[in-house]
């Protein structure tokens, strides 16, 4: 059967749900101009778990748990899912750390860069040319033979490890298990995780975006790399969309608030802003797609994509605990040394992982 959601229609309306959702999740509750973001919820889920202490991001995103679970449910149904692994994990999984690092001290993902932007956040602009700088780098090493391997088939039963992490992490959410006194599991009683929408309606929201999302190939590092490398306006035109739309439903639900200071979650560092997503568009290059992208591919089966998920959570953690996240107030102590390295780290990666033939 024809997959409508991959024509260039199908990649508009996948962007505009996203983009109304993301407004309606804000709306019902999720934090200002985060009604999603990959990189922020994973943090709050390292944050529940206990593996950082910062008591203002601590929550079981359920909208994790969605994407995940409704792209494995819609590979089912459509006959792609295909457990695959062992395309340099150890390398995706420092990438996850790494583009979590300058994801946070941006404060927001692809996602979140462009719902910010939709939402009046100027500061926005400068990650986005930040992200896009980033991809633009990791091009240069896709055009030159930049390449992690080849990944291998495995059994069926190994690609349900992630999704049944997240039906594990889902009924912690659900029956909120004390495991000692005082936690964890961890939930935030203020701040931004303690901002968050009605369990149900995330989870629907979330389940929804993982199954279209999986269905489309909708990835915003895809969408930059395309229009460098082939000129090609396919995935871009689904990322055009959720900018579109969410921008109208936040003029309509009267959450659009233009500026660059005092924005929510933010602050305004453009140089720090600029060079934390260049060090995670190049990240998401080299691991081979945004963090949502991982998400998506992860409920396919595909275990190097949850590996680099897994390095983003850890990655959060080491954020938190090493004073490397930034805050309203501006970038955190080690946040630009992080970046630093981590660049460093990237560059490293993609000149050492080239096909002899075509370097």
């Amino acid at each position: 059967m024809k997959n409508v959601f991959a024509s260039r229609t199908g990649m508009i309306v996948v962007g505009a749900v996203i983009g109304v959702g993301a407004a309606l999740l804000q709306y019902f509750g999720n934090p200002p101009n985060m009604g999603i973001c990959v990189a922020c919820f994973e943090r709050d889920i390292a944050g529940a778990l206990g593996w950082h202490r910062a008591d203002v991001v601590q929550y079981l995103r359920p909208e994790i748990m969605g994407f995940v679970l409704g792209a494995f449910v819609a590979a089912l149904a459509a006959g792609e899912y295909r457990p695959r692994g062992g395309s340099s994990p150890l390398v995706r999984f420092f990438l996850g750390v790494f583009a979590m690092l300058g994801a946070l001290v941006f404060l927001g993902c692809p996602w979140r860069a462009l719902l910010r932007l939709a939402g009046g956040d100027g500061n926005a602009i400068l990650g986005l040319l930040g992200l896009f700088f980033g991809i633009f780098i990791g091009t240069l090493f896709l055009k030159n033979g930049y390449s992690l391997g080849r990944s291998y088939a495995q059994r069926k039963a190994s690609g349900w490890i992630f999704p049944a992490l997240m039906i594990g992490l889902l009924l912690l959410l659900v029956f909120r298990v004390p495991f000692a006194p005082g936690g964890p599991i961890f939930f935030s009683v203020k701040g931004p995780g303690a901002q968050h929408a009605p369990l149900l309606i995330s989870l629907i929201a979330g389940l929804v975006i993982g199954a279209l999302a999986q269905r489309s190939r909708f990835c915003t590092m895809g969408a930059f790399r395309d229009l460098i490398l082939i000129r090609d306006f396919h995935l871009a035109s689904g990322v055009a969309s959720l900018v579109v739309f969410a921008f109208a439903a936040n003029l309509i639900l009267g959450q659009f608030s233009p500026g660059f200071e005092g924005q929510p979650v933010a602050h305004s560092s453009f140089v720090w802003n600029f060079l934390g997503m260049t060090l995670a568009g190049l990240a998401f290059v080299l691991a081979g797609g945004c963090p949502g992208r991982q998400l998506f591919l992860s409920g396919e089966g595909d275990m190097d994509a949850a590996i680099f998920a897994l390095g983003m959570i850890a990655g959060a953690a080491v954020a938190h605990n090493f004073a490397i996240a930034s805050s309203p107030k501006g970038p955190a102590a080690f946040g630009p040394a992080a970046v630093i390295v981590g660049l460093i780290f990237c560059l490293v990666i993609g000149f050492t992982q080239r096909d002899k033939a075509s370097a």
